[in-house]
């Protein structure tokens, strides 16, 4: 590892820690379930919050879950996905459930996949008594989801960095939210994060792509639109708004 891609990975872990200290996301002696879907972004996010871990003053514990849909045709490796875990010193669980056709042919099979495994879940967070459940959305992704629901649904929303659920019994929390895309995968090229050994065939969201490609039309007006976009979010004037 060169001296250059050692700093970009201590940028990155020091990005986690401000998310967390900003938003307040981790307390001491905290359980939090870790999204391991086998992604570059869960790649990152599980290692970085070990890796600061290392030098604070609290403690906490962590559990990294998979969700396996076994009927939704993508795969990842199980074996790396432990391995990777246990080099971590982290627990790993591996969940399988499989979706009824009938529910399938009703609705969009992203649609399914992303509720029932958000289920499965927030059903290993009560087994375990944890109480955050870590996802590895980073900043593009809330920056996509502001434009798509304010398109798509006439609303100014997204997903914040920290949001409660279930009457505060759990939090679900963001850490990568300050952190753009590009240097998530670095940091996962540096790693050798590898592939999903098969990608699924439902993966590609055209909403999402049209709304990135319009984004990408404002970074050549202005450089730095995802970054005022994501500051403009928490600096609404509600006084001049209708």
């Amino acid at each position: 590892m060169t001296k250059a891609e050692r700093i970009h990975i201590e940028k990155i872990i020091k990005a986690v820690g401000k998310a967390v200290n900003r938003y307040n996301m981790i307390k001491d002696r905290e359980t939090v379930a870790v999204a391991l879907s086998g992604g570059k972004d869960s790649h990152v996010l599980l290692e970085t919050l070990v890796l600061r871990k290392k030098h604070l003053p609290i403690d906490y514990t962590l559990h990294a879950v998979h969700v396996n849909i076994t009927n939704i045709p993508y795969e990842v490796d199980r074996e790396h996905l432990e391995s990777f875990c246990r080099s971590l010193d982290i627990p790993f669980h591996y969940r399988e459930l499989e979706i009824e056709h009938t529910e399938q042919e009703a609705l969009s099979p992203c649609f399914l996949c992303s509720w029932h495994r958000r289920k499965e879940l927030f059903r290993f967070c009560e087994e375990h008594r944890c109480g955050k459940l870590a996802l590895g959305h980073h900043r593009d992704d809330i920056i996509e989801t502001f434009f798509l629901n304010m398109l798509y649904q006439g609303s100014l929303s997204t997903m914040p960095p920290r949001l409660a659920v279930f009457d505060g019994k759990l939090e679900i929390i963001r850490p990568l939210a300050l952190l753009a895309e590009d240097k998530i995968a670095e940091y996962a090229r540096i790693r050798a994060f590898p592939p999903q050994k098969k990608e699924c065939p439902h993966g590609g969201d055209s909403r999402r792509e049209a709304v990135r490609k319009i984004i990408d039309g404002m970074e050549q007006l202005h450089g730095e639109a995802r970054s005022t976009i994501f500051k403009a979010m928490t600096n609404i004037h509600g006084d001049y708004l209708p």
